[in-house]
């Protein structure tokens, strides 16, 4: 098996790394990652460690090798490092530095330090420790190695082949995604010093198909107001705030003791960051206060700003991205708010003729050349979820740039899907031909920090297109796999079921398909044409023991009857939407092998494997 290293700057196609003998020995190749790790890599000698106390120890590392290799154990506790330049701290993040075993190791870049610089290692909580081994014993201290290279060869199952995912360490909300000159930028919520949540900062991918990703490396870190958490990002063509025509303008909250929002900009489109220097330009008394989404609004000549407050919707408007006017609020009685708010959306879409004729029966149909437009506004919750922790919601209704009115009933719950793994749902700025792109985050809160990976958590959902039908007099969300989505896959059908691909399913009333392999394991998903409802039950699927909470049957309503729908599956993942958008379903799976054997009972089906 090839291995994979990376040099500064970190980077490197996911596609190609998961397709490079994807699946091929996978028990061994733990051990052979910690060991060419090893053997790339230079030990660290005994006089460089300095042990001041139980729970202090300061490094003097001299050298000009590109890494510092961090050995990490999930289930040790936190200890603080701080990086010293000159009596400066220049960086500072916690980690779970090994104490009996290293589970894999994460780099710490140190070449922008150059090639002499103190390590400020504090444990969080040593008395546990303790009755194990003196902190001075540690494995870490045997194990921290520099080197020029860094490996990031695939060595996980359950990676996914078509889903974006991290390079290594953790991932949540997607945020500051655009579109600009053919290139798709995702930016997301990343801890590059281990697989579970911490130090957050903005990770960066790109793509020109929303498929084969390349990691950028990290692009807006933490500073002095805090660490990093969500936000989002808008080309401006105009030059309002005076970054530059075409810059790119991200915003993102600044989560310190108070959260707080910040700027940035890019004028090399997207790849830098600079900080703007009067920071931060909104701020609240409010303790949940983050997730800022702007977007330019036409019908006001100004740019818009929709931000989570506590258990409402915050709205405001400028005219250069920063001096902000609150214009409003929205929330309070509506939909559920059994959690927190978080990482909204708002969105202009039009409710076509030819959408409600596909959706509705004809005699409710208009002329087909009548439009007619709404606002959608996506309000992600957790928990609350329809069927626990973390899910995505939404309003309809109508905006004028100062208040956003909901159309519908306070006490309904609109859900945009209805799995158990789809949350922090947000748009690309500037997609192509007006349309809303939306990605979310493939996992729950529930169990995010547990599943059975460790090289990396969690994946980013497929691409899908939002757009509005209506069904008995009221306007839902559609959602169907984007273009790009789609085009991922060959127009061949083949016989056989794999670990990554797209099955349809023309259903004739009632259907039952069951995926299934040789250790028993199975996910049966259940349409019911006469209830216009759709299940899905993974409770058989595979590894559930990581969570109480992750054995579940999810049920949808289908807005009618519905003849196709397209599963999308790979490897750890199952998406499940139906060919006119009216349904969308989305859940982890972790089987012991991949699934290889399809039974579908009341319909006729076809496998299409990737291109």
């Amino acid at each position: 098996m090839s291995n994979h290293f990376i040099t500064t700057p970190i980077k490197s196609d996911i596609q190609g790394l998961c397709a490079c003998a994807q699946r091929l020995f996978l028990g061994c190749v733990a051990c052979l990652f910690l060991h060419v790790a090893a053997m790339q890599a230079s030990s660290l000698q005994s006089n460089d460690f300095h042990f001041l106390s139980d729970s202090h120890c300061m490094l003097r590392l001299m050298t000009n090798e590109r890494f510092l290799l961090l050995p990490i154990e999930e289930r040790e506790d936190m200890a603080h490092v701080k990086v010293i330049k000159n009596g400066q701290v220049v960086k500072e993040f916690n980690c779970r530095l090994s104490a009996d075993k290293t589970d894999y190791y994460v780099p710490l870049s140190l070449r922008e330090y150059g090639n002499e610089l103190l390590l400020d290692i504090t444990f969080n909580n040593t008395a546990d420790r303790r009755t194990k081994s003196p902190m001075k014993d540690f494995a870490c201290w045997n194990q921290l190695k520099t080197s020029d290279t860094f490996d990031t060869t695939n060595r996980e199952k359950f990676r996914a082949a078509y889903h974006h995912t991290p390079l290594w360490g953790w991932m949540n909300d997607p945020n500051g995604m655009f579109y600009k000159d053919g290139v798709w930028h995702l930016y997301f919520q990343h801890n590059p010093y281990g697989s579970q949540w911490e130090n957050m900062t903005w990770g960066h991918s790109t793509s020109t198909d929303l498929i084969h990703w390349t990691f950028e490396g990290e692009a807006v870190e933490p500073d002095a107001l805090g660490t990093v958490f969500s936000g989002s990002s808008v080309v401006d063509h105009n030059n309002t705030a005076g970054f530059g025509a075409g810059a790119i303008v991200a915003m993102y909250t600044s989560a310190g003791r108070s959260q707080t929002q910040s700027l940035a900009y890019s004028t090399d489109g997207g790849k830098t960051f600079t900080k703007y220097e009067f920071n931060p330009v909104i701020t609240s008394t409010v303790p949940d206060f983050r997730d800022p989404h702007i977007f330019w609004n036409k019908d006001i000549n100004r740019w818009n700003l929709i931000l989570a407050a506590g258990q409402q919707m915050n709205i405001y408007s400028s005219p250069n991205l920063k001096d902000w006017t609150y214009e409003s609020s929205f929330g309070e009685g509506y939909g559920n708010h059994d959690g927190v708010w978080e990482c909204p959306d708002l969105l202009r879409m039009p409710v076509s003729a030819n959408t409600r004729l596909n959706n509705t029966d004809k005699s409710q149909a208009t002329d087909a050349k009548t439009t007619k437009e709404k606002w959608v506004l996506i309000c992600n919750i957790n928990p609350g979820g329809p069927y626990g922790g973390s899910a995505t919601q939404y309003f309809v209704g109508t905006f004028d740039g100062h208040k956003f009115v909901c159309e519908d009933s306070p006490e309904e719950t609109k859900w945009m899907d209805w799995g158990k793994d789809h949350y922090a749902t947000v748009t690309f700025d500037n997609a192509p031909d007006g349309r809303h792109v939306a990605m979310a985050w493939m996992s729950n809160w529930q169990y995010a920090n547990t599943v059975p990976t460790q090289q990396y958590r969690s994946a980013n959902s497929i691409a899908r297109d939002l757009a509005l039908f209506d069904y008995q007099g009221e306007s839902y969300c559609s959602v169907k796999p984007s273009k790009e989505t789609m085009a991922a896959f060959s127009t061949k059908p083949v016989t056989k079921l794999l670990a990554a691909c797209r099955v349809d399913v023309e259903l004739k009333g009632n259907t039952s398909i069951v995926l299934a392999n040789s250790k028993g394991e199975q996910v049966t998903m259940t349409y019911n044409g006469t209830d216009e409802t759709f299940s899905m039950d993974r409770s058989k699927s595979g590894d559930t023991s990581f969570s109480d909470a992750f054995s579940a049957v999810t049920k949808a309503p289908t807005r009618g009857r519905i003849k196709s729908l397209q599963i999308f599956i790979d490897h750890s993942s199952i998406e499940i939407l139906d060919a006119d958008g009216k349904m969308a379903m989305t859940n982890l799976v972790f089987p012991t092998e991949p699934y290889h054997k399809i039974t579908v009972k009341g319909g006729k089906y076809k496998i299409y494997p990737l291109r």
